[in-house]
């Protein structure tokens, strides 16, 4: 354990959103983590209709302090990331399950809450699902982030509960399919468990972060993710099959792109995750392979007997439809770089510029170390890529500065690793 956690267990006292200590009763004697059961005021019934939405909308807007806000998705089993359960919990209003199937528009909630400052966990994995249904925070605070920069070895939502606040929250539901009606109630409680807590982790990092100096560190970071616009849509995203390192020929790329392109719109149509469509590997197979026939693809992993001879067809069709493509229609070998070529080849096309990337990396290093965070916290490799590969022609600490901030960096990050960059790329050219 870290000196910063065990100042952390210390200074805080195990607590729910309500205030005050757990009951005697619970209390660990031996000083294991507590298991926190049930919500302090018993799993809240489902909102699924826009009455009950209006209340939840009134007692929201007229509590106090922060939200505690979390959604459930059904990764795995649908298609896309959609929610289909958001968790809030804030003061005078207490916890609320809210089902966004039966509610696809909460905007009229994002709006009462406009303003105020939400705690989300890995914020990132969450915003642009609910997104989706009209909320999105102007202020938050990512108590996983948080973590991050605190320099917790352990950021998942049940180990900063059980490490900071002494409670041990029951995790087993979180890969189920949540997309599923009625949802049972040990999968309701577990849901209302993870914002039970969130306020109180929230107040205890804060107080951490402001004793190790970070706090206006994370106050950047949050206000980053808050203001960051909408990811665009990727690029070819079938380039990103699994497996598709094994696939060299642009035939077989075609082969790649019209089964992905197929599956996708198998899976959107039927609403289920494309990998229930079709596997990846098979995908990759059939590209390798380049069946002649139907029969030649009922061979091959991953189309066998379970595979009806509709679907062979359909398959079929896709692996034909890419086999005819004339040459120029064909996808080329690899998308063209926005940014510097991968490390590994940097020896032999800059070995200037390889040993200016060695030399930043260890400086890096042993800068997060000394600060006690991750490294891609304290500043993301793609930025020390670019600066190393296309560096300033002068370098000093205000043309390291100004290359860092060009390329996104915040204001404390820069701070951070100027002097420790503008050393490492000083030396590497001497």
């Amino acid at each position: 354990m870290t000196d910063a956690q065990e100042t952390t267990r210390d200074a805080t006292t195990p607590r729910t959103t309500t205030g005050g200590g757990p009951p005697d009763d619970v209390v660990s004697a031996d000083g294991l983590p507590i298991p926190l059961l049930e919500p302090r005021e018993g799993i809240p019934p489902v909102v699924a209709d826009q009455d009950g939405l209006d209340r939840v909308i009134a007692a929201f807007a007229a509590g106090t302090g922060p939200v505690a806000v979390d959604a459930e998705r059904a990764s795995g089993y649908r298609y896309g990331q959609r929610a289909y359960l958001v968790q809030l919990r804030r003061e005078g209003a207490g916890s609320a399950l809210v089902d966004p199937v039966g509610c696809p528009d909460l905007s009229g909630l994002g709006e009462a809450l406009s303003g105020t400052e939400w705690i989300l966990h890995a914020a990132t994995q969450d915003l642009p699902c609910l997104r989706e249904i009209g909320m999105v925070p102007t202020t938050l605070f990512d108590t996983e982030l948080a973590g991050r920069l605190a320099g917790f070895p352990r950021v998942g939502l049940g180990a900063m509960v059980e490490s900071v606040l002494g409670y041990a929250l029951e995790k087993g539901h979180s890969a189920v399919d949540w997309s599923t009606r009625p949802l049972p109630e040990p999968w309701l409680r577990y849901a209302a468990l993870d914002v039970e807590l969130l306020v109180d982790l929230r107040d205890a990092l804060e107080k951490e972060l402001d004793r190790q100096g970070k706090l206006e560190w994370a106050r950047q970071e949050f206000d980053a993710i808050a203001s960051a616009p909408p990811a665009p849509p990727r690029k070819d995203p079938w380039r990103r099959t699994s497996g598709m390192h094994k696939v060299r020929r642009r035939r077989q790329m075609a082969v790649v792109r019209e089964l992905w392109n197929t599956r996708d719109r198998i899976a959107q149509r039927r609403d289920v995750s494309p990998g229930k469509v079709l596997g990846d590997a098979a995908i990759v197979e059939a590209a390798l392979a380049l069946p002649l026939n139907v029969h030649a693809l009922a061979a091959l992993p991953g189309y066998g007997q379970r595979m009806g001879r509709r679907q062979l067809d359909q398959w079929m069709a896709a692996v034909d439809r890419a086999k005819a493509l004339p040459d120029t229609e064909l996808p080329q070998p690899g998308q063209t770089p926005s940014g510097p070529p991968p490390p590994r080849s940097w020896a032999e096309k800059d070995p200037v510029a390889a040993a200016r990337l060695s030399a930043a990396r260890a400086a890096v290093s042993a800068l997060a170390e000394e600060l006690n965070l991750p490294q891609e916290n304290l500043i993301t490799p793609d930025t020390v890529r670019r600066l190393c590969w296309e560096p300033p022609q002068r370098v000093d600490p205000d043309t390291v500065a100004e290359a860092l901030a060009g390329h996104g960096a915040r204001p404390w990050q820069v701070e951070q690793v100027t002097p420790a960059l503008v050393g490492a790329l000083t030396s590497a050219q001497a």
